[in-house]
């Protein structure tokens, strides 16, 4: 639904004023699994681009925060070891979002995620699916900064003692990943667009062949949608990333306090 709603030149079948609209429209006319296409290239993706994400994370941060704040924890330290963690993540991710997007577009001629890797590899090349990384890293760094300075904040007020708090880790997580979302929805249009390279919005713009670099997908942005067009799809962005990043702290941390209370019955 973001992806849809984030198009500059949107198919007149896939215009939509709300994400309930556009729910309800995708799934009355191209199917109720429509929703769910993707979803295993991003299972694939996921995996281990979270687990070098999350223990890239831990690591800095632990480092970090001794030399900023011994003993305290340090929100630069946070912000600083998530931006890190990025790209790892990114780097497992970018050709993941590449092909997904390629997939959510309405009226994209492809069957399947194989049929789309092979397309995009035979008519523009590998780079294509490295087109957006730079893109994707100033978009991710300032959200993934954000994002764990916020829920790192948050913890510190819910959950001053670092428990395992599910409660906590939901609301935090939530809050955090709406913040984050929200700031950076500008970048992510722009993402999307060097993703999608939707031709009907190129066309219009007057660009032929290929959309590359951030600067000129900036520009692309405000030709054709102005400042208002910087943050289409906000809504649908907030919605997905609050769910997003609450399950995702909430299945960490989770895990985190299972494997450490593990170690330390086994130490005893």
């Amino acid at each position: 639904l973001q992806t849809r709603m984030q198009s500059l030149q949107p198919d007149p079948r896939a215009r939509y004023r709300s994400v309930y609209e556009a729910l309800k429209k995708m799934v009355l006319t191209e199917g109720l699994w429509r929703p769910l296409r993707g979803i295993n290239v991003t299972m694939l993706g996921a995996g281990p681009a979270h687990a070098m994400y999350f223990a890239c994370y831990e690591s800095m941060k632990k480092s970090l925060s001794e030399i900023f704040q011994q003993g305290g924890n340090s929100h630069l330290a946070n912000g600083i070891a998530g931006s890190v963690a990025t790209l790892l993540h990114d780097a497992v991710m970018n050709p993941a979002e590449v092909v997904m997007g390629r997939l959510w577009v309405t009226l994209r001629p492809y069957t399947s995620v194989l049929s789309c890797v092979r397309s995009v590899r035979r008519t523009e090349g590998l780079r294509a699916f490295y087109r957006s990384y730079t893109t994707q890293l100033s978009m991710n760094v300032p959200f993934q900064a954000l994002h764990f300075i916020t829920y790192e904040l948050l913890q510190e007020r819910l959950n001053p003692r670092r428990d395992y708090s599910p409660r906590s880790h939901v609301v935090a997580g939530a809050v955090a990943g709406a913040v984050a979302a929200a700031a950076t929805t500008p970048l992510d249009v722009c993402k999307t667009l060097l993703n999608t390279q939707e031709n009907t919005a190129l066309s219009s713009a007057g660009i032929r062949g290929h959309l590359s670099g951030m600067a000129n997908a900036f520009g692309t942005v405000y030709q054709l949608g102005g400042v208002t067009g910087f943050f289409k799809g906000v809504q649908a962005r907030v919605i997905y990333q609050m769910p997003s990043t609450a399950i995702a702290w909430s299945v960490y941390e989770f895990f985190k306090y299972l494997l450490t209370k593990h170690s330390l019955e086994r130490r005893t």
